[in-house]
């Protein structure tokens, strides 16, 4: 037996870099989304030019105050009332310019938050859609939809929060810095010190509140996850009496949020105390410093009033530093959570078809040769299975729960790689094939019909989205389903709700048989698709599965053992291994694994009859 383990397996190895901080995951964020450069490019242009024109405001204040303070002094007040007239038109122009443009860098930031939005989520969608199956075998649902939901509300967040507020304060702050050393130069010092003591005081809180906010969102997405699942199965929960289980489970997640943010904030607002209260001893020795020179003749009023303004303005995105970066770490928590499954490793996947080789007419059409699985780590599930499926040809998968045969039917899909072996499709090994390929050629009658909350017709739809109202008529007429359809309010457009809850099994089953029909695959393999019906359903879409079947090369997995007698072929899996491979009459002989449950499904039979005739 030739081995593939290396070229077959594939890792759900993630790659995470938790020493990533806010600005490598900023740039991770700008990089992934580069298409959206010229709302960047809007929000920096509009946040230069209201910072522009707020720090004119200042200066035309000082202005105004000089010019008031010498009229008064020379007693000419009445001449200098033109120029402050035109002085306070200065200002209105000043201002309305900022309203304007700071508008049109808000509404920048709004689309770019909400652009950037649909990115992550489209990105993220597509990238799930072609992670291999073995990855969502390890999470659940809602935990997935939480993380997204969570992840990418955090980082446009951050990104609208930057683009409409602080980006603009903080080019007004180091404009600020450059003109207080022209005037004095101590004050852009200690401007300048101030600042990046600021940010270095919160960045030492940084670790611990990144563990801390890693643990509450576990918790969340927790809670999300298990949420979904409740709600996806109430029934189950209501008919087992679990409500109050569900909601004491769901509480103790938020529970322990709730203590994990008590320490958390705890730590950031003593830390913040200490931050703010050095930031207002700096502050205060500014202030003390304007006011001392000016009473040493070094300012003019107009000029301490110009440097109070500007370092005012200063100080506003040095107090805002805490909120944003409590927004940033929420934004690199998030981007962690969101790059970690963008850099999962995909499954691969050929790029294109390899061309079909020559076969003669009587060749297999599906054949598995000495294929060997099993999940992950874990033990073998299949061992050394070999058999072949000729082209018409009825075969059906037979063995005890858990033999088997479903995986084999994922193997066949390639939703998961082989250990070792083939599966070859028309000669050509599916590994070699990309998926879509390979899965247009394979339709599926799942036990669970899955169909989703849409019409009845776009559910039978599915697999060929391009079929007319007459060919979906039709598929729904040989499945046996045209009749309830018609008495569907709405018929082919009647909604079906969430995972078909309208409708009844046998009605759902027969439209995933109506499905598998229109798209019209050369392999139709069902997976115990009236395992779960009664008598009278399973009659109804036994009926239509006969129609699909004929003329096409069918796989069949089945419970029910009436329901492959008229198989051509059986093959028995026994542990993972294949038992038996013959007829159904010779099987029956053999006192093999179908045998065996032959029989059993007989005395159960018997047993029932017996206690009928009893009762009767």
């Amino acid at each position: 037996m030739t081995q593939h383990a290396d070229r077959h397996s594939t890792a759900t190895r993630v790659d995470d870099d938790p020493g990533e901080g806010l600005f490598g995951s900023l740039v991770s964020i700008v990089r992934f989304t580069g298409e959206l450069r010229q709302y960047y490019v809007a929000v920096i242009v509009c946040a230069l030019l209201t910072a522009a024109a707020g720090l004119a405001t200042p200066f035309l204040v000082g202005r105004a105050t000089d010019l008031i303070v010498g009229a008064v002094n020379s007693g000419q007040s009445a001449g200098a009332v033109p120029m402050l007239a035109l002085l306070a038109g200065a200002i209105l122009v000043t201002e309305l310019i900022s309203t304007v443009v700071q508008n049109l860098g808000g509404w920048a930031g709004d689309v770019l938050s909400n652009r950037l939005r649909a990115i992550l989520s489209t990105r993220y969608l597509d990238k799930l859609l072609r992670l291999p199956q073995q990855w969502f075998d390890e999470e659940l649902t809602g935990t997935i939809i939480a993380r997204l939901n969570r992840s990418i509300a955090e980082i446009s967040q951050f990104v609208k929060s930057m683009s409409n507020t602080f980006f603009a304060m903080l080019l007004q702050t180091i404009a600020v810095l450059v003109i207080s050393a022209i005037y004095y130069w101590p004050l852009a010092v200690m401007l300048a010190v101030v600042f990046p003591v600021y940010v270095w005081l919160t960045g030492l809180t940084s670790r611990k509140w990144q563990r801390l906010e890693a643990d509450k969102n576990s918790h969340i997405d927790s809670a999300g996850g298990r949420f979904a699942e409740v709600i996806g199965q109430i029934r189950v929960v209501r008919s087992f009496v679990r409500e109050r289980h569900e909601l004491e489970t769901f509480t103790d997640h938020f529970d322990r949020t709730d203590a994990t943010t008590r320490e958390q904030s705890r730590y950031w607002h003593t830390m913040d105390v200490i931050r703010r209260g050095v930031l207002n001893v700096v502050f205060a020795g500014m202030y003390f410093l304007i006011f001392w020179r000016t009473l040493q003749g070094g300012f003019t009023v107009g000029e301490m009033v110009l440097l109070i303004q500007l370092v005012t303005m200063a100080r506003t995105p040095v107090e805002m530093m805490s909120w944003v970066l409590d927004t940033a770490q929420r934004a690199v928590a998030g981007s962690r959570d969101y790059f970690r499954v963008m850099r999962a490793t995909e499954v691969y996947a050929p790029a294109r078809m390899p061309e079909l080789p020559a076969r003669p007419k009587d060749a297999p059409v599906l054949e598995f040769e000495d294929v060997r699985f099993g999940y992950g780590d874990g033990p073998d599930v299949l061992r050394d299975v070999t058999f072949d499926v000729r082209r018409g040809e009825r075969v059906a998968l037979v063995s005890e729960s858990g033999g088997g045969k479903t995986t084999l039917v994922n193997l066949l899909l390639g939703l998961y790689p082989l250990r070792s072996g083939h599966i070859r499709l028309d000669g050509v090994d599916i590994a070699t094939m990309p998926p879509e390929e390979l899965r247009r050629r394979v339709s599926i009658v799942f036990q669970d019909p899955s169909l989703f909350s849409d019409t009845v017709g776009e559910n039978i739809r599915y697999g060929y989205p391009s079929a007319s109202e007459d060919d979906v008529e039709l598929a729904a007429e040989r499945a046996n389903a045209g009749d309830f359809i018609e008495g569907l309010d709405g018929g082919f457009d009647a909604l079906i709700g969430e995972r078909g809850l309208k409708l009844s099994g046998g009605q759902k089953q027969r439209i995933s048989v109506a499905r598998a029909m229109l798209k019209d695959a050369s392999i139709l393999v069902l997976d115990e698709a009236t395992s779960a019906l009664d008598t009278r359903s399973e009659r109804a879409v036994q009926e239509g599965l006969e129609a699909l079947m004929k003329g096409r090369t069918s796989l069949v997995i089945a419970h029910r053992l009436s329901t492959i007698a008229n198989v051509d072929r059986i093959v028995t899996l026994k542990k993972g291994v294949v038992d038996e491979i013959g007829t159904p009459a010779e099987l029956a002989r053999t006192g093999g694994v179908y045998g065996e449950l032959l029989a059993l499904q007989r005395r159960g039979e018997d047993s029932y009859l017996n206690a009928y005739q009893t009762a009767q």
